[in-house]
């Protein structure tokens, strides 16, 4: 595997010439994690590789719609400036299932001043984790990320079915943890992981979740922003792997009624850089003052940060009792039961879990929300909660129950928007206001079932 730590501009034009590349993916995430920019011939990518986009490129919602006027102005230029792109040769990947070699490379956003575009997702997570850098601290955060497998469905109409296995038939029943359900899709995840090897992204574990056709994958610890980064790619590959075999990939968070939702678990931790230390043991191996105040931070500020972790209103049907999903912000100690979710393990490996983030959210902004609610925790000496040793369901909501209330709780949290970035979350909150306003203008069968004849 290439190591990519020191990954610059010459070690990048022999990786082209050794993988014979001819074109290259120049790709920006949007704050909804897709992926948006240009595609260049290798030679247009070598001789200038600098290159400019429209700022709103990556401040746009999930329909496409930009504010006609707000605060979003106050941000964004109303005359449409250019970025100026610059690639990360580190994220250099090929596009396995390309028909020409193809590399695809990540680009951060800098504004004509050679400053970070501060709303740019890359962006907002370089930031918190410079915060870490600044105090000798190296966050590490280790992904699981939940997704639906679905029969291919062109109308928006229906409801989404699981899709047909080998065998023939679809699942009808929930099959949590089952090799021969996973089996039901070799050709699919054999499909997953060649690409996965070719792109040299470090995935870990496959397990088949609760849910008919949902999968889960794990990811090997390492520093945010590859992780993010690594995300991203891998939504890209699943869904491709997926139409490739007549199916569809969903991270939606809610994708089938009846069925559990899709999660995003951030294990996250912090390393002393000084000396090597896990931040959250002490010298005897028993949890260190960080520790809790890590929790605190996440008890006090998720709130807050919930639309940056259910960015849709899709994302609230998935946060409902008995779910496998959290409906507070109670933390324990090896409980599945809780928002904040502290597994058994060595000193050396002692970490939290947010078990609070959908898979829906885009992984740049969740990481950097999630890091942020701990440093505060920290840097703040907040304590936590008396530790939940039960059943967490039976406690109170402590979580917005919808889009509207989250957006409200955000824009009331200064601290939050200290760390992140005011002009991060006044776009992220214009937007989101735009996309819910865009959601309420439709009629759901609900209302037409319960309402049309009865009110």
């Amino acid at each position: 595997m290439t190591d990519r730590n020191d990954f610059n501009f010459n070690d990048l034009e022999q990786w082209f010439r050794n993988h014979g590349v001819t074109e290259i993916e120049c790709l920006v995430p949007d704050l909804t994690g897709v992926a948006r920019g240009k595609i260049l011939p290798r030679e247009k990518f070598t001789e200038d590789r600098g290159m400019r986009l429209p700022e709103a490129v990556v401040a746009m919602g999930v329909t496409g719609e930009l504010p006609k006027e707000g605060a979003y102005y106050d941000v964004i230029s109303p005359t449409d400036h250019d970025m100026h792109l610059r690639a990360d040769p580190t994220t250099a990947r090929l596009v396995p299932w390309a028909s020409d070699p193809t590399a695809q490379i990540i680009h951060d956003c800098f504004d004509r001043e050679g400053r970070l575009v501060p709303f740019a997702p890359r962006s907002v997570l370089r930031r918190v984790c410079n915060l870490f850098d600044a105090q000798g601290w190296a966050p590490v955060v280790a992904p699981e990320l939940e997704f639906y497998l679905v029969a291919r469905n062109t109308d928006p109409d229906m409801p989404l079915k699981p899709p047909v296995g080998r065998s023939g038939r679809a699942e009808t029943s929930r099959q949590a943890y089952s090799i021969d359900a996973v089996n039901e899709f070799d050709p699919l995840f054999e499909d997953v992981y060649d690409y996965c090897a070719k792109m040299e992204l470090n995935v870990d574990t496959l397990i088949h979740e609760v849910g008919a056709g949902q999968m889960e994958i794990n990811f090997f610890h390492d520093h945010p922003l590859g992780l993010a980064d690594e995300v991203f790619f891998f939504k890209r590959t699943v869904r491709e792997a997926a139409l490739r075999h007549d199916m569809f990939a969903t991270f939606m968070a809610k994708p089938i009624a009846g069925e559990p939702g899709s999660a995003m678990h951030v294990h996250q931790s912090i390393v002393n850089k000084a000396t090597g230390r896990n931040l959250f043991s002490n010298e005897d191996g028993s949890p260190s003052q960080e520790f809790f105040w890590y929790i605190g931070g996440l008890q006090k500020y998720i709130p807050a940060a919930m639309a940056l972790f259910a960015p849709y209103v899709n994302s609230y049907r998935r946060l409902s009792r008995h779910t496998a999903a959290p409906i507070n912000i109670q933390w324990g100690t090896d409980n599945r039961t809780v928002g904040i979710r502290s597994p058994v393990a060595e000193p050396v490996a002692r970490r939290i879990e947010n078990r609070v983030i959908g898979a829906d959210a885009n992984p740049y902004v969740a990481l950097a929300a999630t890091l942020a609610c701990g440093y505060l925790g920290i840097r703040n000496r907040i304590e936590p909660g008396p530790e939940c040793k039960g059943d967490a369901y039976l406690g109170d909501f402590q979580l917005p129950r919808s889009l509207g209330e989250a957006l409200e709780l955000l824009r009331a949290e200064k601290d939050l928007a200290e760390v992140l970035g005011g002009s991060f979350i006044t776009v992220y909150s214009e937007i989101k206001e735009i996309e819910y306003a865009e959601f309420m203008k439709v009629i759901s069968p609900w209302e037409r079932e319960h309402l049309l004849l009865h009110v």
